[in-house]
């Protein structure tokens, strides 16, 4: 399901990145912003922030459209009510995935989210309105997954899509998978040592094995031939005495 999810969002991606290299004007690119932040299946906008096509919207009278897709890139319904003097006035499309995106947001720092926090950050007056819109929009989309506790007011997390990573995130990212890369490969470096200091020590054990062995075969051989020197020879039952085969 996550799959198929994933899916969609590289379509739907793909299918606006063509529609915005083939507009040339800064009306139609407005436009194409409204209609991609308006879609009840898109959640993912940081790959739209990049076309060069986009671009075109800079120092026109349609630039606040690209704040805005920023805004659905790595904001919340918070961040637009405090900034939405510098922002287009959204549609109530608009409003609605904002409010999913926020509570994708909330999802990632913790999986208990009290209905008091969800009510204040999605501006709903009611916890009926609250849960029919955490089943109804949210968890029917796809986008999460969980329980509604009524009792202790809260919803319980269990999936939850990622949004996109700001810069910030992305180079932290980058820098901790750089940490784990050096230390990975330094692990690595101590376990071929350790792999050649086995392999020295079982040549050295196989040696020694052999020495040992070698010795003991020639023990066993003056064993025999001392046991054979000491041998007494009888010859007609008459006479016996002991061959010494050493002098």
């Amino acid at each position: 399901m996550a799959m198929d999810a994933e899916r969609r969002q590289a379509e739907l991606i793909g299918q606006f990145s063509a529609q915005a290299a083939a507009l040339s004007s800064a009306p139609q690119l407005a436009a194409l912003v409204l209609e991609a932040t308006s879609h009840p299946a898109l959640f993912a906008f940081s790959e739209l922030l990049t076309l060069p096509a986009l671009s075109k919207l800079v120092g026109t009278q349609y630039a606040s459209s690209l704040d805005a897709l920023r805004l659905f890139a790595y904001g919340t319904l918070k961040d637009y009510k405090s900034n939405s003097g510098s922002l287009p006035a959204l549609l109530p499309d608009q409003i609605r995935k904002l409010k999913q995106l926020s509570v994708l947001t909330l999802a990632e720092s913790t999986k208990i989210l009290p209905y008091d926090q969800l009510m204040q950050e999605l501006d709903v007056s009611n916890v009926r309105e609250l849960e029919d819109f955490l089943i109804n929009e949210c968890m029917y989309s796809g986008i999460v997954r969980g329980k509604l506790d009524q009792l202790r007011r809260c919803f319980e997390v269990q999936f939850a899509a990622g949004r996109d990573l700001t810069p910030e995130q992305l180079n932290n990212m980058i820098d901790t998978l750089s940490d784990w890369l050096g230390t990975s490969d330094s692990l690595l470096h101590q376990i071929q040592e350790k792999i050649k200091w086995a392999d020295t020590m079982s040549e050295v054990n196989k040696k020694h094995q052999k020495e040992f062995e070698d010795r003991v075969e020639e023990a066993k051989k003056s064993i025999k031939l001392n046991n054979l020197s000491r041998q007494t020879l009888t010859y007609g039952g008459m006479t016996t005495f002991s061959l010494n085969l050493e002098e």
